[in-house]
């Protein structure tokens, strides 16, 4: 019986995304479940807390009993845009709050943390709560938007699992 997820020619995407995925469909794992797994993977992997974005999946996972592996999967995707997404919340932040606007750049941030990270807390946690307080106001439109988005394509995944099964 020949599977879809069994060609070995298929891209690194197919092997490390869609095989799991499909596995996990195979298993019993509702489409639903998947797609809240993949909204809030993608939406807390862009939380504004450098280093924080694996416990926070992994708390949200457990309370919500997501799929653990597809949460970490699409928290990992956002990787690329997490360190740029959390000087852009930041600056939202402050500007809902009507804060001026305090000089960050990406190696500042990392030098400042590794020579003192009470003192870079203590520097920078108002703008880290204006940061995560932006980032909340759009993960209510993402996390939705992601979901509704991915339920038909995992649905669909759903078809072709069951009718490769057969």
């Amino acid at each position: 019986m020949k599977n879809i997820t069994d060609n070995p020619d298929k891209s690194r995407f197919h092997r490390w995304v869609i095989r799991p995925i499909a596995n996990q469909l195979r298993q019993g794992t509702s489409p639903e479940k998947l797609s809240w797994s993949v909204s809030l993977g993608l939406t807390l992997g862009i939380f504004p807390i450098m280093g924080s974005t694996s416990l926070v999946c992994f708390a949200v996972g457990h309370l919500l009993r997501l799929n653990q592996p597809v949460l970490h999967l699409f928290k990992t995707f956002t990787y690329p845009i997490h360190l740029v997404m959390i000087l852009v919340f930041i600056r939202i932040g402050q500007r809902l709050n009507g804060v001026p606007p305090i000089p960050l750049s990406i190696p500042q941030l990392l030098t400042r943390f590794k020579e003192n990270p009470a003192q870079f807390a203590s520097d920078f946690g108002m703008a880290a709560l204006h940061g995560i307080e932006a980032w909340a106001i759009s993960a209510i439109f993402l996390i939705p938007m992601i979901y509704y988005s991915s339920l038909p394509i995992l649905r669909r995944l759903l078809g072709k699992v069951r009718t490769a099964a057969v």
